[in-house]
């Protein structure tokens, strides 16, 4: 499916991008943080998607 693919590129963009910004700020920098909260949302969507097809009934 596309979606997971384009999922998965966006967090591995999302997790680089928080190691480099905590690497120059450290952990309690606003950015950290900011970017922290990007990379939840996107690993909530796609365990949401990964939930939703692995649930969806076999007939």
């Amino acid at each position: 499916m596309i979606r997971d693919d384009i999922l998965r590129q966006q967090l591995e963009k999302a997790r680089q991008k928080l190691y480099i910004l905590q690497a120059k700020h450290g952990f309690n920098h606003a950015s950290v943080l900011r970017q922290s909260v990007i990379m939840d949302n996107l690993i909530n969507q796609y365990n949401h998607l990964f939930y939703i097809k692995e649930k969806k009934p076999t007939a």
